[in-house]
């Protein structure tokens, strides 16, 4: 554990000092949701979708800041110089993972407030519409992760995005109600996380409470420790 912790707190000071990735973070969720909600003005459009974005927008910028972060300390030598020390992949995993998920507590907080500062009413509680925002964040935090381990250049890491997000986009219910697919494309979106996701914010949305959405969020919790468990198994401990 103070492995895991002394990583977690070198990663938040090396984020600290970095302040184009915290602007990434933290500002462009914020931007994109107020261009929305600026463009609709007057419409329901926000607070139907707003719960959405608001757990799609950091769950996409996660992925993005979060594997090529990692990658970053493979091609710098970094990992292989922490695996001659008592730290193991575990706690560089766990350590990330950690140091990711405090930021996207963060990320988490700002959005959400921001998001109901430009109008976005949300039926159901707005304390749980925080919590799934959360979990959003942090599952982009560890399929980041598990990207990162696969990838050989941060080019390769940015080419996971698409490949590992834009069918979740697809099939997840933003574009198309689910039961309204092509029934392969149905059962397929049962196997990705940000179906659940979607699927929670639209509830919160529509008035759910806990009991209705504790399912989804049970799911995506699965699907966080699947990747925290994938990035162990497939981390290199030397650089390609």
């Amino acid at each position: 554990m103070n492995l895991t912790l002394a990583t977690a707190g070198r990663v938040l000071d090396q984020l600290r000092a970095d302040h184009r990735t915290i602007a990434l973070v933290l500002v462009l969720p914020c931007l994109l949701i107020g261009l929305i909600a600026w463009m609709f003005d007057g419409t329901p459009v926000l607070d139907q979708f707003g719960p959405m974005l608001v757990g799609l927008f950091p769950l996409i910028v996660m992925f993005l800041v979060t594997s090529v972060a990692t990658l970053r300390e493979r091609q710098s030598g970094t990992l292989e110089r922490l695996m001659t020390t008592p730290v193991r992949k575990g706690d560089f995993v766990a350590g990330y993972a950690l140091a990711f998920a405090t930021l996207a507590l963060f990320q988490s907080l700002v959005v959400v407030g921001f998001a109901t500062l430009v109008g976005m009413d949300v039926a159901g509680p707005l304390g749980l519409v925080i919590v799934v925002a959360l979990l959003d964040a942090v599952l982009g935090c560890c399929l980041g992760l598990a990207a990162s381990a696969l990838a050989r250049s941060e080019f390769q890491a940015v080419q996971m995005m698409p490949a590992i997000l834009f069918p979740q986009l697809i099939t997840c219910g933003l574009l198309m109600p689910r039961d309204e697919m092509p029934q392969v494309l149905e059962w397929l979106s049962r196997v990705f996380p940000l179906t659940y996701a979607i699927e929670a914010m639209q509830g919160l949305a529509a008035g759910d409470q806990w009991v209705d959405i504790r399912g989804a969020v049970g799911v995506i919790a699965l699907f966080i420790v699947g990747a925290v468990a994938l990035g162990v198994l497939t981390l290199p401990r030397r650089t390609p």
